[in-house]
């Protein structure tokens, strides 16, 4: 746990690891996410998952489509189900404008309802589940 945001240390089938550390709204609304990644050596990730206290041990498969400046995930989260998220990446200064309309028009060509938005992460909505 980190005293405000949220860390996690992603690790890839192919042995390759990353630090991220990310704040958004726990909102089901379109929401600004800031975040950082590090790549971090095998060693450095045996040492974090030895030392630090894990909240959640999430197992996903993503396959990944970009349009525009949009990164579509589809998502199969073990004991969750399928998810899609859509994820506008922002230049450095940007006022969001570009990216709110080009999700915009994939949530409507998509039909994605306000009422199918899902506002926790995976993490949060695996322990809500096992309560």
């Amino acid at each position: 746990m980190v005293e405000r945001g949220r860390l996690k240390l992603r690790e890839h089938l192919d042995g390759g690891s990353e630090l991220i550390y990310y704040e958004r709204p726990q909102s089901p609304a379109v929401r600004e996410s800031r975040y950082h990644r590090v790549a971090v050596s095998p060693e450095a990730a045996g040492l974090l998952r030895a030392t630090l206290r894990h909240v959640a041990v999430v197992e996903k498969t993503r396959r990944l489509f970009v349009w525009r400046s949009v990164r579509i995930h589809l998502d199969s989260v073990d004991g969750l189900g399928s998810f899609l998220e859509l994820e506008a990446v922002a230049t450095p200064g940007s006022d969001l404008a570009e990216e709110r309309v080009a999700v915009d028009h994939l949530r409507r060509v998509l039909e994605i309802r306000d009422e199918d938005l899902v506002g926790e992460g995976y993490a949060e909505l695996g322990r809500r589940r096992r309560r």
